[in-house]
């Protein structure tokens, strides 16, 4: 097993030759961990004799399932992995229920509603109990209902505790009913079910059981309940779960990750095999040490030294400018003098923030510069209407009962089917108990609206009788040219161009389907999350929140608006669990930096139309001096040392530092920005980093020696 445990760490092959039994790999940031896994799996194959029959390796994102794929095809062959279980949570969730489909009480072919769909149907459930949809907002709804799904919580169970949670309770039992008779499931329903079929079926628990020796999860600290139980069923009897994780990195509460789970491991399995991957590959130990400082303050967690060989690199720089513009501007203005000195290719570096909302900033502050960007969290490819559209076509023809997507392009392009006919084929539908295709076909009622409906349906049944008879690809083209999208969407318009070609995008996803069977080439489209989109040889500049962040490295890295209220958030600051995750979220920022690092914050904040002094974020005073250019300071030390931002009359002088030549508070004048204030200096060499903020071109760091920068006579 040369091969395979070669050039692994000490820590990594104590791991990779794990023996069996439950294994916690507590996997630090840039430790590895990825390597570690796929080595495991490669490693119980060729070395253990494991038929990778008997294996199951549960990733989060499809991205991370191909990769692991990939690296376990040029370690053992393509033979090996072709019989090996991998996959996303949900992709192996929903490949259990279409084989088991009977005994779980669902049609094999039932179709998985994304997040619109989801709310389409709360919206529906809502309107059917004379609930009023601007007072029982749909998105809150169904947040409450995907976290009652996440905890095993059905409708029957459900217990309200008020009278919002009563109200969440009615909707509940009816938006699932309305799943059952399109014949759908949710994403949580994916987890839900399959744990509940585990459950329920000992005939089906014990074959799951017995066919997997061996299961093995990534990303472990982001499970949620559901996933936990569903691990714990189908590693029941052989008790081999090979867990990789960081608790440090769980940033996922809003979705259900619990971050407790690795301590439920613990108790769940008092002989647990706990192994930490402490050597980072991708940091200078001056940023793992500023990330260190930051998360020991979290209690309760397990304790992980991360140390790496890279040496110690530049210091963290910590700014302090005087808005969101001007903390813009001089992101944007370091990257220029980055690239201009090569030290960084613009693909190299990210500009990180808490809230979506804070890229408008940093956007405008791009687009002045003219420097190219990538927003990541822009509309997602399968999110945009055209795509959407399509899939819709598709999904009917796979599950003839789905009314939401019948309901988005029953009438597009139009056909004169409008919405009180819509609404009468929906009722005939539920009273007769039919799919609203069968009611089509009996051709009942007269008028404009039936004769549009009787058209409609005799293509659509020409697309189900198809369905066996062509490829996805060739049903793909069959339906967008006999629907008449084709030609709905070529309008002689630029932007009916730029749809047709996203269309034509999804065309060449369902080629790439060969025969794959329909409902399977959906399920496979309805998994992709938005880190697959992520595109990594786009050579500009990523901008991302941090929770987008997760799984990514850059060689620079921006994080900006590190204030209270956005750093930790204003609604996590007075929960002691969720501003854990607070500093969790800054933790994984600061690991996504391989050599340099930059914390900003802004003196003012900018919220809902107004604008008002802001306090540095909490965690900025938790990085050691050692590891910092530029200690933060509180409002009250940059007042002090500069009266004010914008101000006519000179500061008080602070205490003079000897070996600089500008000090805090002198008044300067540059030749192309003008009359400005010095906030900082920084010997540097033979030279001086000046910090000043200019009256008309904001905050600017500037060389002492080489700017041209004068100090006003006063």
């Amino acid at each position: 097993m040369v091969s395979i445990l070669d050039g692994l760490n000490p820590q990594q092959r104590r791991a990779v030759e794990a023996p069996d039994g439950p294994t916690l790999i507590l996997a630090g940031p840039g430790s590895g961990k990825t390597r570690v896994l796929t080595s495991r799996v490669a490693y119980l194959i060729g070395a253990r004799n494991v038929y990778p029959y008997r294996i199951m390796a549960v990733t989060f994102t499809n991205k991370a399932a191909r990769e692991m794929r990939d690296r376990l095809t040029r370690m053992a062959g393509p033979g090996p992995t072709a019989d090996l279980t991998l996959g996303t949570f949900h992709s192996i969730c929903t490949r259990l229920l279409r084989r088991e489909a009977q005994q779980a009480g669902l049609d094999r072919d039932f179709t998985i509603y994304d997040s619109d769909d989801q709310i389409n149907v709360v919206k529906a459930a809502l309107a059917e109990l004379n609930l009023d949809e601007k007072k029982y907002k749909p998105a809150s709804i169904h947040a409450a209902i995907s976290a009652a799904k996440n905890e095993l919580v059905t409708p029957e169970r459900y217990k309200p505790d008020s009278y919002f949670g009563e109200i969440v309770g009615r909707v509940y039992a009816r938006y699932n009913a309305m799943l059952r008779a399109n014949n759908a499931l949710d994403f949580d329903d994916l987890l839900m079910e399959a744990v509940l079929l585990l459950q329920r079926s000992a005939t089906i628990r014990d074959k799951v059981q017995d066919r997997y020796l061996h299961v093995l999860v990534d990303e472990f600290q982001d499970t949620n309940i559901a996933q936990y139980e569903l691990i714990k069923l189908i590693a029941g009897k052989h008790r081999s779960v090979f867990c990789v994780g960081d608790a440090d990195q769980s940033i996922y509460a809003w979705r259900g990750a619990d971050h407790r789970n690795v301590l439920r491991l613990r108790e769940d399995y008092p002989d647990l095999n706990i192994i930490a991957l402490e050597q980072n590959y991708r940091s200078t130990q001056t940023i793992l040490d500023a990330a260190m400082a930051v998360i020991k303050k979290n209690p309760n967690r397990l304790h992980v030294n991360l140390f790496t060989q890279r040496g110690y690199g530049p210091k963290i720089a910590v700014r302090e400018m005087f808005n969101e513009e001007e903390e813009a501007q001089y992101v944007v203005d370091t990257i220029a003098e980055l690239v201009r000195l090569k030290a960084a290719e613009p693909g190299e570096i990210a500009v990180m923030y808490r809230t979506n909302a804070q890229s408008r900033a940093i956007e405008d502050a791009f687009v002045r510069a003219g420097m190219p960007y990538r927003l990541v969290g822009a509309t997602r490819f399968y999110a945009r209407k055209e795509v959407k559209d399509v899939l819709a076509y598709l999904r009917i023809v796979n599950n003839p009962s789905d009314w939401v997507s019948l309901k988005r392009i029953i009438n597009v392009p139009p056909r004169g089917i409008g919405d009180k006919t819509f609404a009468q084929l929906e009722a005939a539908s539920r009273t007769a108990g039919l799919t609203c295709l069968d009611v089509i076909q009996q051709g009942s009622g007269s008028g404009r609206g039936a004769r549009a409906l009787g058209e409609f349906g005799a293509l659509w049944a020409q697309w189900v009788r198809l369905r066996s008879e062509l490829s996805v690809g060739q049903l793909f083209d069959h339906i967008i040219q006999t629907s008449g999208y084709k030609d709905y969407l070529k309008d002689g318009t630029a932007e009916g161009e730029e749809r047709w070609a996203n269309v034509m995008e999804l065309r060449n996803v369902a080629a790439e389907a060969g025969d794959l069977p329909l409902s399977e080439f959906l399920s496979e489209v309805a998994l992709v999350s938005d880190v697959d989109n992520y595109d990594e040889n786009a050579n500009a500049p990523t901008l991302l929140t941090l929770h987008a962040a997760k799984g990514l490295e850059f060689k620079v890295v921006f994080i900006v608006g590190l204030v209270e209220g956005v750093l930790p958030h204003s609604r996590n600051m007075d929960n002691p669990e969720h501003l854990a995750e607070e500093r969790r979220l800054l933790y994984v920022g600061i690991t996504r930096a391989k050599e340099r690092l930059y914390l900003l914050r802004p003196f003012r904040r900018s919220q809902w139309g107004a604008s008002d002094v802001a306090e540095p974020s909490r965690f900025l005073a938790d990085l050691p001096d050692e590891v910092v250019d530029g200690k933060p300071r509180s409002n009250r030390e940059v007042l002090r040392d500069a009266t004010t931002w914008r101000s006519d009359r000179p500061p008080e002088p602070p205490a003079a530092l000897a070996d600089t030549q500008f000090k805090p508070g002198d008044r300067v004048v540059h030749p192309r920005f003008g009359h400005g204030l010095v906030l900082r200096s920084t010997r540097v060499r033979d030279d001086e980093e000046v910090e000043v903020f200019f009256e008309h071109a904001g905050g600017k760091r500037l060389s002492a020696v080489l700017s041209g920068l004068k100090k006003q006579r006063r």
